[in-house]
C-alpha cells in the first residue's frame, strides 16, 4: 500500500532497471508525511504497537525511554467499569486431575524419545473415553443446573476441546449422556471443526465431519442455527474461539491449554452483554487461574510493551545466514537482479536459486542415508549384545541427528529473517540493498526446501490409566491490575541437538513416582518452583549453588533450605508438604529438581 500511494509517474519510454526498482522498494519503505495507517484492536501485539503506536517524542528514535503507544485507547477495564462488557473472570472454576498411568507388559519395552513420548502420552490421555466422559458429566449437570435456565431460557455454552479428535469425541460422548440420561429435549449440542476425521472410538473406523455430525442443521448456516432454540451448546476446535459474536453465551467449558492473546480472545467470546445477563461462568479443567491472570493482564487497562524491537537483529540474522554453506552472494545478486528487473522472466529467477536448492537437497540427502544407515548397523550390534559397537553407533547418531537438525534450523531461521524483515522495514529505514536482496532471495529459495521429519514411532499401547479422580477446585475471582508490559520481540535461534531417549517405563514412572500418581506433573512442577523461589531468596545457597558443583551445594545449606521453604509452605501446599517431610525418597527427588530450576534461572538471570 504505501509502495503504491508514494510512487511517481515514471516518463513514457523510459527504460527501467532493476537498480531502479531496488532504489523504489527502499524509498516506499520510509516514512511518509501524507501517510497515516490505522489498526484498531482490543488485544494488540508487539508488533501491532510497533508498526501502528505513536512515538511520545516523534522528534527521536524509538527506544526503552521512547516507546511507541496506542494514538487512544478504550481499556478492558474502562469497558467493565461502564457496562460495555462484562467481567468474565469472575467466580473462575478450575479442576485438579489426578491420575496414575502403568506399563502393562503386553508388549515390550522400548526405547523412545522421551519429550515425544510424554506429549503423545497427554494427548491419547486427553481423549480417553473415560477421561471425556466424566467432564461430560460435569459439564452437562453443572448447564442444567446453573445456565439452562438463564436468559428465559435462551442461555448458551460453548466447550473448548483441544483438537478436532477431541471435539470429535466430546460430541459422540455428549450425545451418549444426554439420551442415557433421557434429557434430549433439554439440551442438544453441534460441534464445529474443519475437514474430516477418522477415529475407531465406537469400535469401527469411521470418517467424521460437520455435516454427519449435526444432522439437525438441515443446511442452516451454524452461527444461525446456534442462535435458535435447537441448540444449547457448541463444542469446538479453534473454529469459533475468535471472532465468534454471540451475546447469549453465559458459560464456557475449557478443556484446552490457553494463553497469551489466544486466552484473551477466546474466553472473551463471553463477555457480550444480553437483556438478564448479569454473570458468566467458566470450568476450566486445563488451565491455572494464576495463567489466565498472566495472560489478561496487559490487556486490562492501557496495553504497552517492555521495549522495542532491536532493528539490529535482522543484521545478526543476515550475518549468520550468509555463513551458510549453502548458498553464496553471488547467488544472491543474481537473483536480485531477475527479480526486481521489470523484464525479469520466472526461468531466470529459477535459475538463480536453483543452485542453493541442489546444495541443501544434497546435504540432506546424505544426512538422512546416514541416519538409516547407522541406524541398521545400530539395530544389529544390539542383537549381537556388541556394547563397544552400540556405544560407537549412538555416538555416530548423535552426529548425524545434529547435522540433519542443522540443516531444518537453516530453514527455519530463513524463514525468521523474512518475517523480522518484513516487519522492521515497515518501520526503521534500513536503506540497505543488501538486506532487501537477501529477503527476495531468502522468499524465493524458503518453499523449494523440503525437509522431512522421519521419527520412530512411539506404540503407548501398552500404557494403561489405573485411577483417576477429577476434584474441582474454589471458584476464584481473578483480579487484574494491568501492570504487565507485552514482552519484546526478539531473534529466537536455535541449535542442533539429539533428542533424549528414555524407556517408556520410565517415562510413565517420571510423571508419577515421585508423589505416587497423587498428583499430576503440573502439581509438582509448581509445587518445585515454589519451593525453588523460596530457596533463591536465601543468598549463602545461591551463592553455593552459583560456586560450586551439584553436589558441592547439596552438603550446604541447601538440604536445610529445602526443609525450611517445605515448613513454610505447609498451608498452601499441606499434602505436598507433607510427603516431602515423611519420605527422604521424596524429598532427595524434589531437591534434584529445585537445583535444577535454581540453576536455570540463575543462568537466565
Amino acid at each position: 500500500m504505501r509502495k503504491v500511494l508514494t510512487s511517481q509517474q515514471i516518463e513514457e519510454g523510459v527504460e527501467i532497471s532493476a537498480e531502479d526498482v531496488i532504489t523504489a522498494t527502499l524509498a516506499s519503505g520510509t516514512a511518509c508525511n501524507n501517510l497515516s495507517f490505522y489498526a484498531f484492536t482490543a488485544t494488540p501485539k508487539v508488533k501491532t504497537l510497533e508498526t501502528f503506536g505513536v512515538l511520545p517524542d516523534p522528534s527521536q528514535a524509538p527506544s526503552e525511554t521512547n516507546k511507541p503507544i496506542a494514538f487512544h485507547h478504550y481499556s478492558m477495564k474502562q469497558a467493565i467499569q461502564e457496562g460495555f462488557i462484562l467481567d468474565v473472570l469472575q467466580g473462575y472454576t478450575t479442576y485438579k486431575l489426578y491420575y496414575k498411568l502403568e506399563h502393562s507388559g503386553k508388549v515390550v519395552d522400548e526405547e523412545v524419545e522421551s519429550k515425544r513420548a510424554k506429549v503423545k502420552i497427554a494427548k491419547w490421555l486427553n481423549i480417553h473415553p473415560h477421561n471425556i466422559a466424566q467432564k461430560i458429566e460435569i459439564i452437562c449437570e453443572h448447564f442444567r443446573t446453573h445456565i439452562a435456565h438463564l436468559l428465559d431460557g435462551q442461555a448458551k455454552a460453548m466447550v473448548v476441546t483441544s483438537s478436532r479428535n477431541a471435539a470429535v469425541r466430546y460430541k459422540l460422548a455428549f450425545d451418549k449422556y444426554i439420551k442415557e440420561n433421557g434429557i434430549e429435549k433439554e439440551m442438544q449440542a453441534m460441534v464445529a471443526f474443519s475437514g474430516k476425521i477418522t477415529d475407531d472410538i465406537e469400535g469401527v473406523e469411521k470418517e467424521y465431519t460437520e455435516l454427519n455430525m449435526n444432522p439437525n442443521l438441515k443446511g442452516r448456516e451454524m452461527r444461525k442455527a446456534f442462535d435458535t432454540n435447537d441448540y444449547q451448546v457448541m463444542l469446538v476446535a479453534n473454529k469459533f474461539q475468535t471472532g465468534f459474536d454471540q451475546p447469549k453465551l453465559c458459560a464456557m467449558y475449557v478443556d484446552k491449554k490457553l494463553g497469551g492473546v489466544d486466552c484473551v480472545q477466546t474466553l472473551s467470546r463471553l463477555n457480550r452483554t444480553y437483556a438478564g445477563k448479569e454473570q458468566t461462568f467458566i470450568l476450566d479443567f486445563f488451565n491455572e487461574a494464576e495463567d489466565i491472570k498472566e495472560a489478561f493482564e496487559p490487556y486490562y487497562n492501557i496495553t504497552e510493551i517492555e521495549d522495542v524491537t532491536d532493528p539490529n537483529i535482522v543484521y545478526g540474522m543476515q550475518t549468520k545466514l550468509d555463513a551458510s554453506n549453502i548458498f553464496t552472494t553471488i547467488e544472491v545478486e543474481h537473483y536480485a537482479k531477475a527479480f526486481f528487473n521489470p523484464k525479469g522472466t520466472q526461468a531466470s529467477m529459477s535459475s538463480a536459486v536453483k543452485p542453493a536448492v541442489d546444495r541443501y537437497k544434497s546435504q540432506y540427502k546424505l544426512a538422512l542415508e546416514s541416519i538409516h544407515s547407522i541406524k541398521s548397523n545400530l539395530d544389529d550390534a544390539k542383537k549381537q549384545k556388541d556394547e563397544k559397537g552400540i556405544h560407537n553407533y549412538e555416538l555416530d547418531l548423535k552426529v548425524a541427528n545434529e547435522t540433519k537438525s542443522a540443516l531444518d534450523i537453516f530453514k527455519k531461521e530463513l524463514i525468521t529473517f523474512v518475517r523480522m524483515y518484513e516487519f522492521l522495514s515497515q518501520i526503521v529505514d534500513y536503506a540497505d540493498e543488501d538486506l532487501l536482496k537477501l529477503w527476495a532471495f531468502a522468499k524465493a529459495l524458503i518453499p523449494n526446501l523440503k525437509t522431512y521429519d522421519e521419527k520412530d514411532p512411539i506404540d503407548i499401547s501398552a500404557v494403561e490409566l489405573t485411577h483417576y479422580k477429577l476434584h474441582k477446585q474454589n471458584a476464584v475471582d481473578i483480579g487484574l491490575t494491568g501492570g504487565i508490559e507485552l514482552d519484546a520481540i526478539g531473534a529466537g535461534g536455535a541449535t542442533a541437538r539429539d533428542p533424549q531417549k528414555e524407556f517408556l517405563s520410565k517415562i510413565i514412572g517420571m510423571m508419577n513416582e515421585l508423589f505416587g500418581g497423587d498428583f499430576t506433573d503440573a502439581d509438582v512442577t509448581n509445587y518445585a518452583q515454589t519451593i525453588s523461589d523460596k530457596v533463591m531468596e536465601n543468598k549463602k545457597v545461591v551463592d553455593q549453588v552459583t560456586n560450586n558443583t551439584k553436589e558441592q551445594a547439596m552438603m550446604g545449606g541447601f538440604a536445610e533450605a529445602i526443609s525450611d521453604a517445605v515448613i513454610s509452605s505447609l498451608d498452601t501446599h499441606q499434602n505436598m508438604a507433607t510427603k516431602v517431610l515423611a519420605e527422604e525418597r521424596v524429598k532427595n527427588g524434589l531437591a534434584n529438581i529445585v537445583y535444577e530450576l535454581m540453576l536455570k534461572g540463575l543462568k537466565v538471570s
